[in-house]
């Protein structure tokens, strides 16, 4: 091997090694697990998905489980969990976290400690579920910063989510709390998109040209 080719194959390694250090960590299978962010491409095929971050909340063989967190509505929790004692103190928008049974109820908390009842996603992300960890969760003072409530949610069934990533309608992002908790849900995928879209030209601009 000539010392020119062995140093683009160098070059090569280092980009591959390098490209899990940036935002967009990848677009294959492997790296899917629980508190990974979902961001779908620019044409994806399902309306439903369009222009969609997605954090997910449960990975495992038996399929994933995932909450749109960029979809803040106009509806106040006080009036979508009108019926949960303590509601009415909170102002701050419900969010819809995915198509599916939109009349399910769960709660993202970011907090240093374990809320009770709750489940860790990674980090300080918590996930609450049960109905009686969320009374309690609301009936605290109102965190916007540190608790949202999202109707509905994302769901795939086993290797269903493992297939759509084959088929490229997925881009992988690394575990990020600010990302799961943004202040601005309404710009995050055109932000996440761009950045994605960044690596990849990055990486198709670097690629090494075949010796002469």
């Amino acid at each position: 091997m000539t010392s020119r080719s062995s140093g683009l194959a160098q070059l090569w390694v280092f980009l591959v090694a390098g490209a899990c250090c940036l935002v967009a960590q990848s677009k294959r299978p492997e790296d899917l697990a629980a508190g990974k962010i979902l961001v779908t491409v620019r044409d994806a095929p399902d309306p439903l998905f369009a222009k969609s971050v997605i954090l997910l909340v449960r990975y495992s063989e038996d399929g994933a489980l995932g909450l749109m967190v960029n979809r803040q509505t106009t509806v106040p929790i006080s009036r979508a969990l009108r019926e949960l004692p303590g509601a009415a103190g909170h102002s701050d928008p419900a969010f819809v976290g995915g198509p599916v049974q939109l009349d399910t109820v769960f709660a993202l908390a970011r907090a240093s400690r374990k809320p009770e009842g709750a489940t860790e996603v990674f980090g300080d992300v918590y996930l609450i579920s049960a109905r009686p960890a969320l009374e309690k969760a609301v009936g605290g003072a109102p965190n916007p910063a540190g608790l949202r409530i999202y109707l509905g949610y994302c769901g795939w069934g086993p290797h269903q989510l493992e297939n759509e990533v084959q088929l490229g309608a997925w881009y992988i992002f690394n575990r990020s709390e600010d990302s799961a908790f943004d202040t601005e849900p309404a710009t995050l995928w055109s932000r996440l998109i761009a950045k994605a879209e960044a690596q990849v030209a990055r990486l198709g601009f670097a690629l090494p040209r075949s010796g002469r």
